[in-house]
């Protein structure tokens, strides 16, 4: 056993609080296996759970058992490794606790065909510390942490995939403790003793947006997968400290890279969510009655080439909550789609939660070039038009005009984020009575928002979004109604994750905590059609799920 010291133990933190624990037969980390899955339900996989502790214990025994719960149900072999804590004398903190991983890896490697698995079919689960030598395996295996000491480490020690939550130690300003500055400041970096070698594997990243063990590291790590091509996700969380989350985002990323077996044929949302029987009143053939939102004569910046703007009502049978959500749809500011699939399902499912929402169809195609509009103008006129018109008319149905969201896709996301960060900047001049209510939101819903970033303010994102030269386009303000936001974004989008991944950082850094999703191998338009059980069949939970963390939903 390399670097052997007399002060470490390998023992679950209950374990050592037992009466009669003895230290001097604990020195020798170990595997602990758990029983196979059933037989019908294996499909090769293995995964090795690792728990934090701030490499001074080992100490995550309820999320060790929920993580065996869920993954051996999904057809995966499990097995605990115990590793040596407290932290080592006179080498780096995480040592002592990484040579215990590549060695539990190789052990795990050898296993495969006496325990009927996949020997390039093995995973790590891991929470903190935990993590941070999760991160180190998937990084560094090209990188022995110890000299060999006998045949079992002639064999490989790189593993397939790894799920991390909240991986503590990440950033330069946090390095074996609390991050001092929150991950921020411009030399603040991703520590560098992660290589991201060419056995790098793709990996699910879960973070607390208040972790004190700073979320920035997820997004680093995310930024520089991106930039090797790895697919990957990353879920951010929230308003969340430090601690375990999103154990089922985990699953659905092992089933959308394929690592538990095929994919099941992906189906259409508008054939799922295909019914209005939630909506009130209105029987499914007939159409909700479609209201213009400018006086006549007095819309601004007309365009001859553009169509006509109009919201429709849509109560639900069942109230359950006083707010309103506004959606409409992407198109390039070209297309503007009320009932197609980035509109209708997510509005039929909010009526099923007893939600009232308001559908917008704005000015498209964009402005004629010669009028020196941005692409964006005429529907940022239409949107803040909109929240006022709902503003106006929510106490005359019973609802809350403190309460109205707003929610688009592609560039209906670049709009959203127009509405929730510059809503203190007047897109027209007022029209009416109606122009003195304000136009701000209390939260919004981006799902793969175009145009963010600069390396792609009119089209696909040249660099990824993942060069440093790539920043916040200039056409958000983020002023002091900034809002919190839902981000869900498909990780190989051409116009990309990264869009949303930096505006989520922006808004952090501003205090505004907001939640963020991106789906591993998924492009633009991801929920068009889904394969089930997995994030992109599942995203429209997400978004009860950030509704009822803000006290929209019950």
């Amino acid at each position: 056993m390399p670097d052997a010291q007399p002060h470490q133990i390998a023992a679950m933190l209950p374990d050592t609080k037992k009466e009669g624990f003895k230290p001097d037969k604990n020195r020798i980390p170990y595997l602990e296996w758990f029983d196979a899955p059933a037989a019908e339900l294996r499909n090769g996989a293995c995964m090795i759970l690792i728990s934090g502790g701030g490499y001074n214990n080992t100490c995550d025994v309820k999320p060790i058992e929920r993580w065996r719960e869920a993954l051996t149900a999904a057809g995966v072999q499990c097995v605990s490794l115990v590793y040596r804590t407290p932290r080592p004398e006179g080498l780096p903190y995480y040592k002592i606790a990484w040579e215990d991983g590549q060695r539990a890896v190789r052990m795990v490697r050898s296993e495969a065909a006496k325990r009927g698995y996949d020997p390039e079919k093995i995973g790590v689960i891991s929470m903190s510390a935990g993590s941070h030598m999760a991160l180190l395996l998937a990084t560094n295996s090209c990188t022995r942490a110890y000299k060999p000491v006998d045949k079992l480490d002639s064999i490989s020690c790189h593993i397939n995939w790894g799920i991390l939550h909240a991986p503590a130690y990440l950033t330069t300003d946090g390095l074996g403790r609390k991050a001092s500055r929150e991950g921020y400041g411009p030399d603040v970096k991703l520590d560098s003793i992660f290589r991201f070698d060419s056995k790098t594997c793709p990996l699910c990243l879960n973070h607390g947006g208040m972790d004190p063990y700073s979320p920035n590291g997820s997004t680093l790590v995310y930024r520089e997968l991106r930039r090797r091509g790895i697919p990957a996700e990353l879920h951010l969380y929230a308003g969340k400290k430090h601690g375990v989350y999103g154990i089922e985002r985990g699953v659905e990323f092992l089933r959308q890279m394929g690592f538990l077996g095929e994919l099941q044929p992906e189906e259409e949302l508008l054939a799922r969510y295909a019914s209005d029987s939630a909506r009130a009143g209105f029987p499914e053939e007939k159409e909700v009655e479609k209201l213009n939102i400018w006086p006549e004569g007095k819309m601004p910046d007309r365009q001859t080439n553009q169509c006509e703007p109009y919201i429709q009502w849509h109560f639900p049978k069942v109230r359950k909550t006083d707010a309103i959500q506004i959606i409409y749809s992407g198109g390039g500011y070209r297309h503007s789609t009320p009932e197609g699939y980035e509109v209708a399902p997510a509005r039929r499912y909010l009526n099923s939660l007893g939600m009232t929402v308001v559908t917008l169809k704005y000015r498209v195609p964009r402005p004629e070039p010669e009028s020196g509009l941005d692409k964006h103008t005429t529907a940022w006129q239409d949107l803040q038009r909109t929240i006022r018109i709902v503003r106006s008319e929510a106490s005359s149905y019973g609802l809350n005009p403190e309460k109205i969201g707003i929610m688009g896709s592609s560039a209906g996301g670049h709009l959203t984020l127009m509405g929730v960060t510059s809503s203190l900047h007047q897109s027209y001049n007022p029209v009416d009575a109606i122009d003195k209510l304000p136009c701000n939101v209390r939260w919004g819903i981006a799902i793969y928002p175009a145009y963010v970033l600069t390396d792609g303010l009119n089209k696909c994102n040249t660099t990824g979004g993942n060069d440093d030269s790539a920043v916040l386009a200039p056409d958000f303000s983020f002023d002091l109604k900034t809002a919190p936001m839902l981000f869900v974004h498909g990780d190989a989008d051409a116009w990309a994750a990264m869009n949303s991944v930096k505006t989520w950082e922006k808004m952090r850094s501003m205090g505004v905590q907001c939640d963020l999703h991106t789906l591993a191998t998924r492009k633009h338009c991801f929920q068009k059609t889904a394969s089930p059980g997995t994030g992109s069949y599942t995203y429209l939970e997400r978004i009860s799920e950030f509704l009822k963390e803000q006290g929209i939903l019950k």
